[in-house]
């Protein structure tokens, strides 16, 4: 009977292990994580270095990803870019998550007419595109990363708060909620100390999922020249003024950080997925 009862849970912790692809995923965001703490250990040279005589160098020993039209060696731009094309979508989730989630509990804790207003309101953002209502708010107060990383944050608020809603609803319904109201605690203490932090699990999975269309987003504005502006190392806006050096016939310029772009969305969408699934999360 012992040997039948340990051969599932056996089974069980190996379920445990993320697959291959989340490994590999995993490990990737790692690594790219390190090499924007360890840029200036790692880059060559610095990330604005202007050497006109090595526009448009091939990959070598001197420049190992090659160089821009300005011979700025790619390398070290990437590893430098990689930290506003990680930090950005962070502050931008940030800002979503404080505005949506109190939105979302705010409507599924009062219900009534805060609820329909909220709803409301978040129907309407939604038939708005998110990008276009970014490009307007950067049209009134000016283009760069702060302004893109603030109009992005509100067109995400209400994603986030759509989801908040939905999972806050199932749980101030649980008996232990009702246990907290029977002993005199007040709405908002409920829900600032029990309700939202019994979210956690479920709002960081769908968060992880997130996060790379938030980068996405954001190097889409940089391209477009809405969001960082040049000296800057930011991904997209590399993409965009390595876009001419094509016509040249150099592809590395605009080829290097777009893929740098698709293997940190992509590996963010792998692992995000994945946590989402473990974390109970329903997109």
């Amino acid at each position: 009977m012992s040997a039948l009862t340990l051969a599932p849970a056996g089974r069980r912790s190996g379920g445990n292990r993320p697959p291959t692809g989340v490994v590999i995923a995993g490990t990737t965001l790692v690594l790219v994580v390190l090499a924007a703490l360890l840029a200036p250990l790692l880059a060559p040279y610095a990330p604005d270095a202007i050497d006109l005589s090595a526009s448009l160098v091939g990959t070598g020993p001197q420049h190992p990803l090659g160089t821009d039209s300005s011979g700025q060696d790619l390398l070290s731009r990437v590893l430098y870019g990689a930290r506003t094309s990680l930090i950005a979508p962070a502050l931008l989730l940030a800002i979503a998550t404080v505005l949506g989630v109190t939105l979302g509990t705010l409507a599924a804790w009062r219900g009534g007419w805060v609820d329909t207003v909220v709803s409301r309101l978040t129907d309407v953002m939604y038939a708005f595109p998110g990008l276009l209502f970014t490009v307007l708010i950067i049209a009134v107060f000016g283009t760069g990363t702060t302004t893109s990383v603030i109009a992005l944050g509100l067109a995400y608020t209400p994603t986030v708060a759509k989801y908040t809603r939905s999972v806050a609803l199932s749980e101030r319904h649980k008996p232990y909620i009702d246990a907290y109201r029977v002993q005199g605690m007040g709405g908002a203490r409920i829900c600032a100390r029990y309700l939202v932090p019994n979210l956690g699990r479920s709002i960081t999975g769908y968060l992880v999922v997130l996060f790379g269309e938030a980068l996405m987003s954001l190097a889409t504005l940089s391209y477009l020249g809405f969001g960082a502006q040049p000296p800057s190392s930011d991904w997209g806006l590399m993409v965009q003024e390595g876009q001419a050096a094509v016509v040249q016939g150099a592809l590395l310029p605009a080829l290097v950080p777009g893929i740098a772009i698709a293997l940190v969305v992509v590996s963010f969408n792998v692992v995000g997925v994945w946590a989402a699934d473990r974390l109970g999360t329903r997109r």
